[in-house]
């Protein structure tokens, strides 16, 4: 049978969640997102979405940019961090989890959003819905994050590093961001050197971000 486009990025997360070790930085984000895109491919297989073409197209190339960067030997700013720290014995699971989706809203979806309009010959205006829908999903990644992933009461004292960690990034900022990101990037489509210049602009400070999140905060 030929994979569609969601099974084939599915098929790709679980090759990682097999071959890297559980601890792995990568490995503990990608099995939570592995989760969630999965649950997504349901919702849209089971006509949740509207316009389901559309969903997918986005969920596919939202979903591939993570992979490539993930499987690339020079990834974007962004994911660096990440792959930098992820075998950090002072770097705590919760903090690998939430890089990892730092990166891939604060910067992926944004450009994931412009490929897709470019594809299926439309403005980000048309994929607006199913961007909320997608973003949607995506609360329930964070969730899950927090709930598989967060540490005992006792390790959540107001004077943890931790705690101050987990409050200085929101989700709900990241995905306006990622919106507005798509929109200007649009709006630079004829200006490739602006374009380019922006994107590098953000992926450089989404990298900062997630070096900040993943500051140490045990031996």
């Amino acid at each position: 049978m030929t994979l569609s486009s969601m099974e084939a990025v599915l098929a790709r997360m679980r090759v990682l969640d097999e071959r890297l070790p559980a601890q792995d930085g990568v490995a503990v984000f990608n099995r939570v997102y592995l989760t969630v895109t999965q649950t997504l491919h349901e919702r849209i297989e089971h006509g949740d979405f509207p316009r389901p073409r559309r969903a997918e197209a986005l969920s596919v190339r939202f979903a591939e940019r993570y992979l490539t960067a993930v499987e690339s030997e020079r990834a974007p700013a962004c994911w660096r961090p990440l792959l930098q720290y992820r075998r950090h014995p002072g770097v705590r699971p919760l903090q690998h989890a939430l890089a990892g989706i730092n990166a891939h809203i604060g910067h992926d979806l944004a450009l994931a959003v412009v490929s897709t309009c470019r594809v299926l010959d439309c403005a980000p205006a048309a994929l607006e819905a199913d961007f909320h829908r997608v973003g949607d999903t995506l609360v329930a990644l964070e969730e899950r994050i927090r709930e598989d992933l967060m540490p005992g009461p006792d390790l959540l004292e107001i004077a943890d590093p931790l705690t101050h960690l987990l409050g200085s990034w929101s989700l709900e900022r990241a995905r306006a961001g990622a919106w507005a990101a798509a929109r200007l990037l649009w709006t630079l489509r004829r200006s490739p050197g602006l374009a380019e210049e922006f994107e590098e602009s953000l992926d450089a400070g989404v990298g900062l971000v997630g070096r900040c999140l993943l500051t140490p905060v045990r031996a």
